[in-house]
């Protein structure tokens, strides 16, 4: 893989040439926002059949919240998606102040459940559809 100047921001990037992609073979509109529906609807399935069944039987929220919290691993791994979820609502606030972003704060309370997965998914098709 081969990297270019360009007068892009940063000044860099990975050249298309080398990915056999063009503007007719590159990645549509349609194909990008079906696969992250697809991607958002995999965590949600996944979402339900792994966490909502324990969480049915035992009604523990409060105990399921803690259990990402268990050893340092899951910790690292619940405050990556934690802090992901809050850098994904300060962008859905941000660009519906600076883009127009509309309908955007529908992703916020997806972050909370089933999951930032999800809600960065909507918000990207969201916001590919005003585009």
């Amino acid at each position: 893989m081969t990297a270019s100047r360009t007068s892009a921001p940063g000044g860099w990037c990975v050249s298309n040439e080398i990915w056999g992609l063009t503007r007719e073979t590159a990645m549509t509109k349609r194909v990008f926002e079906t696969i992250v529906v697809a991607l958002g609807a995999g965590f949600a399935a996944a979402f339900a059949a792994i966490v909502m069944p324990p969480l049915i039987e035992t009604g523990d929220l409060i105990g399921a919240l803690a259990a990402g919290f268990v050893n340092p691993y899951s910790t690292g791994y619940s405050l990556d998606a934690i802090f992901c979820g809050l850098i994904l609502i300060s962008w859905i606030i941000y660009e519906r102040s600076a883009l127009g972003v509309r309908h955007g704060w529908i992703a916020i309370p997806i972050c909370l459940f089933p999951g930032v997965a999800v809600a960065f998914a909507a918000y990207l098709v969201i916001r590919s559809r005003q585009a």
